[in-house]
């Protein structure tokens, strides 16, 4: 049995670093798997600090790779964060902290709903974000109303990406745990 849990460990982790770096591919904008590696890791690690600090890491991963192969000419020296990746990934962190609690059981409605909650929080705090660190937005309610509505048009690009990422990975995992025989079921440990 210990083998398939490490397998099923294994398997998840793979799925989460496979989904970072697939953001390298052509896609709309915020059309990503980041809020979904949330919600995958809070369905099915069996410890909450894995659900949370698993997804952040391969985010952080290909973030690395992002930043400093593929744009590195955007930045100076090497980048081990970027300005205001806190907003982002407090977003997600606070993504897998919901879907933990959310998926106590798993069902296609739960999943379609921690892809809306997912997409909400990921607005709402990015562009909270946004309006806080930025000049272009000055710091009052109006202010705030325009940084939510210039983000608007990203809205639909991070729902869509929320949806499709989130029945990819999910499908895959429930996939990949009937073809080798792992449990896919988590066993919560807190």
């Amino acid at each position: 049995m210990t083998q398939k849990i490490f397998l099923r460990f294994s398997v998840l982790s793979l799925l989460l670093v496979i989904a970072a770096f697939s953001r390298i591919l052509p896609h709309p904008y915020n059309f990503s798997p980041l809020a979904a590696m949330g919600l995958l890791g809070a369905a099915f690690f069996s410890k909450k600090w894995q659900a949370i600090f698993l997804p952040l890491a391969a985010t952080w991963l290909s973030d690395l790779f992002i930043n400093n192969v593929l744009f590195a000419d955007y930045f100076q020296g090497f980048t081990w964060f970027y300005q205001g990746f806190y907003w982002q990934y407090g977003a997600y962190a606070l993504i897998a902290i919901i879907g933990y609690f959310l998926f106590n059981t798993l069902s296609i409605p739960k999943i379609l709903a921690g892809s809306i909650i997912a997409t909400s929080i990921f607005f709402l705090i990015t562009n909270f974000g946004a309006w806080l660190g930025n000049p272009l937005y000055p710091q009052t309610f109006q202010g705030l109303m325009a940084s939510y509505i210039a983000g608007i048009p990203f809205l639909q690009g991070s729902f869509l990406g929320d949806v499709f990422y989130s029945a990819v990975l999910f499908g895959g995992f429930y996939i990949a745990g009937n073809t080798m025989q792992f449990p896919v079921v988590a066993i919560r440990q807190e």
